[in-house]
């Protein structure tokens, strides 16, 4: 009995069991090709990316200004009615002088106004500073050095900015009246503007705006 030989498609078969046998398995990946970003793609998201910290940032900025401007408001707003407050204990004007770089509270007859009225004219009255049985008060608040600070007194319309000749005073009588002065803080482009009441020494009116 003889053999019959292998065909061609059963010597075809056999090689490619022993190539399936030798390949190793990978799966069948569907869907788009993994071939990376294009340059366009990534073009895109640096923009955004640059975008999104550059708006971060304005956005420190402003609140940095802000912050700043409404700080230093809100220390002056307190020497005022401390201001205020003195005046009426101590029975003789105080004042607040506007300096560059800050802002200082002292005895009204410490400073180099020669005037000795209140606001309504009339003559002062109680015992001078100098001769006060209580302590005097004396306060400085400095400001920070990208704040330029003007004031604009009461029936005026310009703004005055203190320089190392011109030292603004704002004054409290023991009455409790005030100047109702109008303060202005800038930095840059960003400034609060704050216009204070005779009676009380307080801000009646204010504006702020950061950019």
């Amino acid at each position: 009995m003889t053999s019959r030989p292998k065909t061609n498609s059963a010597h075809s078969s056999e090689k490619c069991l022993r190539r399936s046998r030798l390949r190793p398995w990978q799966p069948h990946l569907s869907g788009p090709s993994l071939a990376g970003f294009t340059l366009l793609e990534i073009v895109i998201v640096l923009a955004i990316t640059a975008l999104i910290i550059g708006g971060a940032i304005t956005t420190v900025i402003l609140s940095s200004s802000e912050r700043v401007l409404r700080n230093a408001s809100s220390e002056i707003e307190l020497l005022a009615k401390k201001a205020r407050t003195a005046s009426i204990l101590h029975q003789t004007p105080y004042a607040i002088q506007f300096h560059r770089g800050s802002v200082k509270l002292l005895p009204f007859a410490e400073t180099i106004d020669t005037n000795r009225t209140t606001a309504l004219g009339n003559s002062i009255g109680g015992d001078a500073s100098g001769k006060s049985t209580k302590p005097a008060l004396h306060e400085e608040v400095p400001l920070d050095p990208d704040i330029t600070l003007t004031i604009r007194h009461w029936n005026t319309g310009t703004f005055l900015t203190p320089t190392e000749n011109v030292i603004p005073i704002w004054r409290f009588d023991p009455e409790g009246l005030s100047e109702p002065l109008t303060i202005r803080l800038t930095i840059g482009q960003s400034y609060a503007q704050d216009t204070y009441h005779p009676l009380t020494a307080s801000i009646s009116e204010s504006e702020l705006e950061a950019k």
